[in-house]
Formats: C-alpha cells, sequence, structure tokens
C-alpha cells in the first residue's frame, strides 16, 4: 500500500523549477536507480563503515527531502503542510519499536522519496528513466536470487544512529522490512507519469494488486525483491497505452479514409 500511495504522489515540477534544472537533464540520470542498489549493498560487503554513514545521511536528509514533498513537491501539497515533519520525526523518535513510530519513520521515508522521484524525472528523458527503473528491478532480483543482498541488507537495516535517534534508511512496520530502494522505484515511476495523471493512479493500483499477488510468495520465501512489482506495473502501464495509441490511430485512419457523399444522396447497395 505504501508503494502504491509513493507511485500516486509525485507532481510535475513546477515550469519555472523545470527550466531551471534543464541544463541538468541527460541520460546519463537513467544510471541512478541500479547505482542505488548495486553500489550500495557493494560498499557495505566491502567497508561495512557504509551502513553507519548511510544511516546519519538518512537522518539528515529523509525529513528534509519529506518536507519538501509535503509542501511543494506532491500532489495536494501545500505549504504548511511541511511542517508536519516535525510530529512525525518525534513519533519515530520517541516511540521506537511501536507500530506508530515504525509507521511515522515509514512516512518520513516515502515522502523523502517523492521529492527524489520528481526530481529525477525533471533531469532525465522519459523513456530512459523508465529502463532504469526496469534494470533496477532486475540488479534487485539477481541479487536477491545469488544471495548477495541479505547479508548487506541485514547490516543495512541493523545500523543506528547514536542517541536513540530514528532509522531512516529502511523500514520497519512489525516483523516486516522494506529497503528504502523498494519505495524510490515507487517514486521514480510516479515521476515519470506525473505530467498524465490518470495513467499515473492507474499504475499506482497495479502496483498495489501486483505487490499484494507478488507477497503470496512469502509462504514459500523470506526474502523478496519489491522492486519487481513496480517494474511489472510499469511494463503493463506502457503496452496499454502502446495498445490504447495504436486503437486511436486506427479510428483516426478510418475516419479520414471513409468517403463523403453529396447531401441527399442515398448509398449504394450493398450486395
Amino acid at each position: 500500500m505504501v508503494q502504491a500511495g509513493v507511485v500516486a504522489a509525485p507532481r510535475v515540477l513546477h515550469p519555472r523549477w523545470a527550466s531551471r534544472l534543464r541544463r541538468l537533464r541527460g541520460r546519463g540520470w537513467a544510471a541512478v536507480p541500479i547505482a542505488s542498489i548495486v553500489g550500495v549493498i557493494f560498499m557495505i560487503r566491502f567497508a561495512s563503515s557504509t551502513a553507519s554513514w548511510l544511516t546519519y545521511l538518512a537522518l539528515v536528509a529523509v525529513p528534509l527531502l519529506a518536507a519538501l514533498a509535503l509542501g511543494w513537491l506532491g500532489r495536494g501539497s501545500r505549504p504548511w503542510l511541511a511542517l508536519l515533519t516535525v510530529p512525525l520525526f518525534l513519533l519515530a523518535w520517541r516511540t521506537p519499536g511501536s507500530l506508530v513510530g515504525e509507521g511515522a519513520a515509514a512516512l518520513l521515508s516515502a515522502l523523502s522519496c517523492v521529492t527524489l522521484g520528481v526530481l529525477l524525472a525533471a533531469v532525465t528523458p522519459a523513456g530512459w528513466l523508465k529502463l532504469g527503473i526496469v534494470a533496477m528491478a532486475g540488479a534487485d532480483a539477481w541479487l536477491v536470487a545469488s544471495n548477495l543482498l541479505q547479508a548487506p541488507n541485514n547490516e543495512l537495516v541493523s545500523a543506528a544512529p547514536g542517541g536513540g535517534l530514528p532509522q531512516l534508511q529502511s523500514e520497519q512496520f512489525g516483523t516486516v522490512t522494506m529497503g528504502y530502494g523498494d519505495l524510490f522505484v515507487a517514486a521514480l515511476l510516479g515521476g515519470v507519469l506525473a505530467p498524465a495523471p490518470r495513467l499515473q493512479r492507474f499504475a499506482a493500483l497495479l502496483t498495489l494488486l501486483l505487490a499484494a499477488l507478488f507477497d503470496l510468495l512469502f509462504l514459500v520465501v523470506d526474502n523478496l525483491p519489491a522492486t519487481v512489482p513496480v517494474a511489472l506495473a510499469l511494463v503493463l502501464v506502457q503496452l496499454w497505452s502502446w495498445r490504447s495509441r495504436r486503437a486511436q490511430r486506427g479510428q483516426s485512419a478510418s475516419a479520414y479514409c471513409a468517403p463523403s457523399m453529396p447531401a441527399g444522396a442515398t448509398p449504394p447497395p450493398v450486395r
């Protein structure tokens, strides 16, 4: 449900800010999704201090990015809503281990991903970013299947900042954990589809359905690449869009080729 909400949340960046970011636009940003998961996993494998560094980075960056999503970059955002990050952070900090505290921390992480999705969609050509989403899901599935992800991910999840401050580098809710990248990829899908709100909502619904079905595999396994349902939703949306455009072109061609008849003329008999 959180992934589906993150898909539905991003909005199109304001034209004034989009024009300022246009100079940064390029295909190279499409490598960020796959680098964010493969790079982090191998950095933790070969430098365990990376997990500790990431937890402090998340402690600072996540609330700031979440405030941007609530105030400006999410659908329905209002500047005053950015202040809601304060009680969310306090709940995550002062009620650790409770579902309320864990839910607040997960919501902060999800909102921060919304901001990243909007910004990355603004500087990356849509087609290339879609390829980046699929590549990220493929890499995630490979890491899980080859058992390369589990140990570094466990180390990242267990890393905690001092003073009892909240862990925002991953999401924990009860007995379930989800990596930051699983929400990040959902935000990328929402960001790339934000110019078409109807399609974006359809993708969010597909993500919810596919993720729910995908989670049935937990009956037989303990770890799943949660990026895969998001990539499958993207593929299905693309196929649906392609089919719709093809049908519209066919209708337009039929209307263009239909012969016109003079007013009052009787159509010829059909033999």
